[in-house]
């Protein structure tokens, strides 16, 4: 007996109705990039492993996918290296390409080889899957879409400000009002590591208080100290942990807390600029917040950060985040390139719209009008009534074989299909055909020259 198929952990196989519903979500974050001015690239599903590895952080870098190179890959690997059994020098030897991260790193490394082709500032969209070696969980897979929009080419704050007001028109459309934009600034927590003196442990505080949501308050302290990070520059950092009030008052916290810092001052300016020019201009649904915690544990970002949380009494994580990165495309060569984007996270946005049932009711509906099947000569003129009917801009479908009529509608029951045709051998000698409502059970008749008129009708219906 054969074994039973399976799919690897943290991947999915998606039904017709799941494929729908992720299409109107895309479309919905499509249509306002392009509203925005973005324009599409897509990139490989897969890099040279030297352009993804370093640029995430070690625990980035642990969790990409490495491809084996093809052939006999382990005949070139000497003796010395085999049998060490260490990871870190075996894997170059073996694998030289690796499954992308994200979209972000493959984007930096494309506006470097097209530069000359590019017309700066460079605004781009890109939704692509990408694969992460991560522990699966709800709302976490190792396989996911992500819907990226980058501008590179401008250091404005207007940038940061446009994205805070796309995020609140596509959660706005998708009916996912009340989320919150958390927003902070790597400045502020460069010029934090710099007052409490752990200047040279940047990465290792931010990585730890990337995870303050996750483990709590205790557990990243413990971290930090794991890392190098002493108890006193933790206890000089306590006021982070305790910031609270208003984002102008927390603003004024953080000139006391970075008063000697002239980078931790540069990054309270730029965010009291950005907050102050959203809300000269106002969000229609969604929350502007401050949060001096927020760190997004990426070796990138610079200066602005966002992070997504959606509508309180949803329990999910972040449903969308980015940030601004002064010098991404300098790790391939092309320095002083300031650039600035943001990322929906499909899979969980529809998990969420899924919880609150916001998804439409039309979304169920694949077939508008199913034309049943009477037998050979009634089957031809069915087929040339489907085929006026998709001209006319319907989704029509005639069943393929003559079973049983009770089988045909209760085919089109499971399909959901809201108006039934019937063409039999006393309709087609009549010149007609009659349709039937599936939902309210009404018949009508209509001559076989009418079919447009027909079209038009249930048209208006939807």
């Amino acid at each position: 007996m054969a074994q039973k198929p399976s799919i690897p952990k943290g991947t999915r196989d998606f039904s017709p109705e799941e494929v729908s519903k992720r299409n109107y979500i895309i479309q919905t974050i499509k249509k306002h990039f392009e509203a925005y001015g973005f324009q599409p690239i897509e990139t490989p599903s897969f890099e040279n492993s030297e352009t993804l590895m370093g640029k995430y952080g070690d625990e980035g870098d642990r969790l990409i996918f490495k491809i084996l190179n093809s052939g006999d890959f382990i005949s070139k690997v000497d003796d010395v290296t085999y049998s060490s059994k260490n990871s870190n020098s075996l894997t170059p030897k073996i694998s030289e390409k690796a499954l992308r991260y994200d979209l972000t790193v493959p984007f930096a490394r494309y506006v470097v080889m097209h530069q000359n082709e590019i017309d700066f500032p460079f605004k781009r969209y890109q939704i692509q899957p990408v694969w992460r070696a991560d522990r699966p969980q709800k709302g976490r897979f190792r396989e996911f879409y992500q819907c990226d929009a980058d501008v590179v080419g401008a250091d404005s704050l207007l940038q940061e400000v446009e994205f805070v007001q796309l995020y609140d028109a596509v959660f706005t459309d998708l009916g996912l009002k009340g989320c919150t934009i958390k927003i902070n600034n790597r400045k502020i927590l460069s010029g934090i590591a710099e007052v409490i003196g752990a200047k040279h442990l940047l990465v290792d505080f931010t990585v730890a208080l990337d995870k303050l949501d996750k483990i709590g308050e205790e557990k990243v302290k413990v971290e930090m100290m794991e890392k190098g990070i002493s108890e006193a520059a933790i206890t000089k950092a306590q006021p982070l942990f305790e910031m609270s009030g208003s984002a102008s008052e927390q603003l004024e916290q953080l000139k006391t807390l970075l008063a000697n810092s002239e980078v931790g001052m540069r990054g309270v300016s730029e965010l009291e600029e950005i907050i102050s020019t959203v809300n000269s201009i106002g969000l229609q649904s969604a929350h502007l917040q401050l949060d001096v915690t927020l760190a997004r544990g990426l070796n990138y970002y610079t200066g602005a950060i966002f992070e997504v949380a959606a509508p309180e009494g949803v329990s999910m994580g972040s449903i969308g985040g980015g940030g601004r990165y002064d010098d991404l495309t300098g790790i391939f060569g092309l320095k002083d390139v300031s650039g600035v984007g943001i990322s929906f996270g499909l899979d969980r946005i529809y998990l969420v719209l899924e919880e609150l049932n916001l998804f439409p009711d039309s979304l169920d509906t694949s077939l508008d009008v199913l034309c049943l099947n009477f037998g050979k000569g009634e089957g031809l003129a069915s087929l040339k009534l489907v085929s006026t009917l998709r001209k006319a801009g319907l989704r029509a479908d005639l069943y393929p074989s003559d079973a049983k009529v009770q089988k045909q509608f209760k085919y089109a029951d499971k399909r959901n299909v809201p108006y039934v045709i019937l063409l039999g051998e006393q309709e087609l000698a009549e010149g007609k055909f009659v349709a039937k409502n599936m939902k309210t059970g009404d018949q009508k008749s209509y001559g076989l020259d009418a079919a447009i008129q027909f079209a038009e009708a249930i048209k208006s219906d939807f």
